[in-house]
């Protein structure tokens, strides 16, 4: 009964304008639109990349190393690396054709879960450049693409770099991102019913506050102690677990936690027609159906990635150029130095008290030598030119 007296009649706008009355503007596809081209160019430029990375030198395995990793981790790892993939159909079935078959489009969750598992190609930019956090090495991989992306500036080599487990993180990052958007909704939801005078910075507050507790949890307590990856280079003082492989920077999850509630907020705040932020004015986008999807998909992409790149990609330069010296825990685990410095190399893991070396540059080698890149010479130092003033 309460719900039938919540309901207006629908044609009640329509009999009471009267003719020639002013109407309200149509929205503007201005902002779609934007968003939208911005989507596109990210994706032609994740596509140039990912195409020379698999046709290049670097789409090679970079190998675990002389370590053993313990049995936890590798039974870990493998859980993690054929049930994820595993699941993988039953998403795309679940979020994707399933609605396509009731609906015959794609909803709001489908694009976010497309969006994220293309996001996922930000992975590796951390590095971009000092190397602050590797994956386990012993997980399949085909090294990374980040050194195919312009101007990459850390020093990494064919099978010597931070290797991307792409049996975990291609179907982790689509489907499981989505998952952790979907509950935070769901947090945000009940605080509402909870605090019906909570407003939208309120809810935002809430999003971000689960998003870390949520990141702590999740990496700090589950994905990092089960060997998954490591930040060696975090800031010892601002971790827990100091020292330890497993050690997690506190502020990863204000990083993390923003790329989070970002898209928590994205999908929680829509309008009546359960559209995002970035699609208003898609109604006025000409070209039929199958146009207005693409538009809408490549907005919302743009939209996802710039979280990433904000929150997370941004901040992440930073604290790499600051980063504390690697833990001995790490460095003697070759799965997690994975040929890049220490042991069996003759390059010290990054330390700051050493010169940050780039891809280009030479080196202070563990002898404490300065190595120059092949055919180059110390460059010379020209003296300044002086006035003769007869002295």
């Amino acid at each position: 009964m309460s719900e039938l007296s919540n309901k207006k009649p629908a044609v009640t706008e329509s009999l009471s304008t009267p003719p020639g009355a002013d109407q309200p503007a149509a929205p503007s596809s201005r902002r779609v639109k934007i968003w939208a081209t911005a989507g596109g160019l990210i994706l032609i430029f994740q596509a140039y990349v990912w195409i020379r990375w698999i046709t290049g030198p670097y789409f090679t395995r970079v190998e675990p190393g002389p370590t053993d990793p313990p049995t936890f981790m590798k039974v870990a790892l493998m859980i993690w690396q054929i049930g994820s993939p595993a699941l993988f159909p039953v998403a795309i079935w679940w979020f994707i054709i399933r609605p396509w078959r009731r609906e015959r489009r794609i909803t709001l969750d489908g694009m976010i879960m497309v969006s994220t598992g293309l996001f996922f190609f930000q992975d590796p930019l951390l590095n971009y450049f000092n190397t602050w956090c590797t994956y386990n090495a012993w997980a399949f991989n085909r090294g990374s693409w980040a050194p195919h992306v312009p101007g990459w500036v850390s020093p990494e080599r064919p099978g010597a770099q931070v290797a991307e487990p792409l049996g975990i993180n291609v179907s982790g990052y689509a489907y499981g991102v989505l998952l952790c958007t979907i509950l935070g909704c769901w947090v945000m939801r009940k605080a509402k019913e909870r605090w019906p005078d909570l407003g939208t910075k309120g809810l935002i507050a809430v999003a971000a506050v689960w998003a870390y507790l949520f990141d702590f949890v999740m990496e700090g307590l589950v994905l990092m102690p089960l060997g998954m990856y490591t930040f060696p280079g975090a800031i010892q003082s601002l971790s827990i677990n100091a020292g330890t492989y497993y050690q997690w920077p506190i502020y990863e999850g204000l990083m993390w936690g923003g790329v989070q509630a970002s898209l928590c907020c994205l999908r929680y705040f829509t309008d009546d027609r359960g559209r995002t932020v970035v699609e208003k004015g898609l109604e006025n986008i000409r070209g039929g159906f199958a146009k207005q999807q693409l538009v809408r998909f490549l907005a919302i992409f743009a939209a996802i990635s710039s979280a990433f790149f904000v929150f997370y990609i941004i901040p992440a330069q930073w604290l790499a150029m600051h980063a504390d010296p690697w833990p001995e825990d790490v460095q003697k685990r070759s799965y997690f130095t994975s040929g890049l410095c220490g042991d069996g190399t003759d390059r010290p893991c990054p330390n700051p008290a050493l010169p940050i070396p780039t891809r280009h540059s030479g080196y202070i080698d563990t002898d404490g030598q300065l190595v120059l890149p092949e055919g180059v010479e110390m460059p010379a130092v020209i003296p300044h030119e002086r006035n003769d003033r007869g002295e």
